[in-house]
């Protein structure tokens, strides 16, 4: 597949000066009319070895308003990179919208590597692939840009271009002996590379390969097609806004009578089978709290031993209790090991990244806790029922939340979820006496009211959500709350089964 750019492309310096000028006129206004796009885009530059990559990248930076390019090369990971999922320092280093990424050395590499290198094998390789591909499929159904550019050169070209450098002082730095040793292992590269184009080159996020021997024709070439990209994403943009405001338009026009339908079951056959008058009477709580928060802290501990990450999301329905659960975990652990993530609406910065970029953010550290007060679901959840999310991308979600929980329990992390429910009667009360007692007055929210009514819709939502989410690596536990001893004494017993169980298989393997 490498064949076409092993042609000998070439540009005079006389064709490549006039075809320079107007392509940085136009990237420059392309770029100024990005800034107010609603997306993001995301160039990767993958390839052979003195094929001109990092040069590119300096390329574009002259060519265009680098306050508006985020540069990221990678190369070995560092400690904080290797303590968590491997997507994680990619997922954090995302442009926002109206801005550009140019990415180096990315999530290619080292799957690349470690097949040229025997340090996987075929098919490890193939779900790695997989992997990138799914993570690319997420950021071009969320509206990323996603370009790849692969620069090539023939093994003949590649020897003549790393000797070149090496002559020269002022560029010999830029040959190490791994290059030498990548090159000496040329005919692998290649041929896990061409897998890995066949295996992830889509519609959604295409490769196009440049021969990399002229600098003039890589450069154009590279610049030119960048420039057409921009263009039709662009025009696709402005279309699909013009469309949403059409069907925002319609959807007030239907609003009322859609809040007004009767069709909505009241109650959802998976959450109505939950016995809600399971209860604990207060001296067995306290006897059980004490005993299992003893275990949990113990657990907790010999899990940083060992490195053990535990990620812990409490979603409900409000007023269902999720504070007072996180307290007594909270309660039973050092307060150096964890961290509280209560998730609110998403801020200014966070509405102009994917929904889950605030999240990979927040991962702990090897051997921590986080806790998530509501978390990634909120997508499918409130966004859903809201109208904050289109029907395609709350659908879509379902698949992208058991990804990011996969990376998660493939890294090793313990993924443990909660479900808080309890009637629409008690949760009236619950409401009532917030408001009539002062220091819980805050916790009610106008929200909290109107979310009440749309309870049917939630109660589907929450079925869907639990039907398509809970996996043997990451699945639910439907917390009875009603008595809110009863639903303490559960949340602690399932994260003191589920870590010994981890425990116990981490230690057998």
């Amino acid at each position: 597949m490498f064949e076409v750019a092993q042609l000998g492309m070439k540009l005079s310096d006389k064709v490549y000066k006039e075809r320079e000028k107007a392509l940085r006129e136009r990237l420059l206004a392309l770029q100024f009319q990005l800034q107010s796009a609603k997306f993001s885009v995301v160039v990767v530059f993958a390839g052979v070895n003195g094929a001109g990559k990092s040069e590119m990248i300096n390329q574009l930076n002259e060519w265009m308003d680098p306050r508006w390019l985020d540069t990221h090369a990678y190369g070995e990971p560092t400690e904080e990179t290797r303590q968590r999922p491997a997507f994680w320092h990619y997922w954090r280093d995302l442009p926002a919208k109206g801005r550009m990424g140019l990415f180096l050395s990315s999530w290619y590499s080292k799957p690349l590597l470690d097949r040229v290198y025997d340090r996987s094998d075929d098919a490890s390789y193939q779900t790695a692939l997989m992997r990138i591909s799914s993570f690319e499929r997420a950021l071009a159904d969320d509206g990323t840009l996603v370009l790849k550019f692969w620069m090539h050169l023939d093994k003949k070209a590649q020897k003549k271009q790393m000797n070149q450098l090496e002559k020269n002082p002022l560029t010999a730095w830029r040959v190490t002996d791994q290059d030498w040793e990548n090159y000496n292992h040329y005919d692998d590269f290649i041929r896990a590379a061409e897998t890995a184009l066949h295996k992830t080159g889509t519609g959604q996020a295409p490769w196009l390969i440049v021969e990399g021997e002229d600098e003039n024709y890589r450069s154009i070439t590279v610049g030119e097609a960048l420039a057409d990209a921009l263009e039709k994403q662009l025009a696709r943009a402005h279309y699909a806004d013009k469309r949403h405001a059409e069907a925002a338009t319609r959807l007030l026009s239907t609003q009322d009578v859609a809040s007004n339908a009767t069709s909505v079951p009241s109650a959802h056959p998976l959450l109505a089978a939950l016995d809600l008058t399971q209860s604990l009477n207060s001296a067995d709580y306290k006897k059980q709290l004490a005993q299992l928060q003893a275990r949990l802290g113990l657990l907790m501990q010999k899990a940083q031993t060992v490195g053990m990450t535990n990620v812990i999301v409490f979603e409900g329905w409000d007023a269902a209790g999720k504070g007072s659960g996180i307290r007594r975990v909270t309660q039973a652990l050092d307060a150096r090991q964890f961290s509280v993530h209560p998730i609110a609406a998403p801020s200014d910065e966070e509405l102009a990244h994917h929904y889950l970029w605030r999240f990979w953010r927040r991962l702990p550290r090897a051997g921590r806790v986080a806790i998530f007060d509501r978390s990634w679901y909120g997508r499918v959840l409130v966004e859903r029922v809201e109208g904050f999310a289109s029907e395609s991308a709350w659908m879509r979600a379902f698949a992208e939340i058991s990804d990011f929980e996969e990376q998660l329990a493939a890294h090793g992390t313990l993924v443990t979820k909660f479900w808080l429910n309890i009637s629409p009667d008690e949760q009236l009360r619950r409401f009532n006496e917030r408001a009539n007692i002062p220091w819980k007055q805050f916790k009610l929210t106008d929200d909290d009211w109107r979310n009440r009514e749309k309870r049917p819709l939630y109660e589907q939502a929450v079925a869907d959500m639990i039907e398509r989410t809970s996996t043997h690596f990451a699945p639910w536990t439907l917390i009875v709350g009603e008595d809110k001893h009863f639903a303490r004494i559960q949340i602690l017993k399932t994260l003191v089964a589920r870590l010994e169980h981890a425990l116990e298989k981490q230690e057998t393997v």
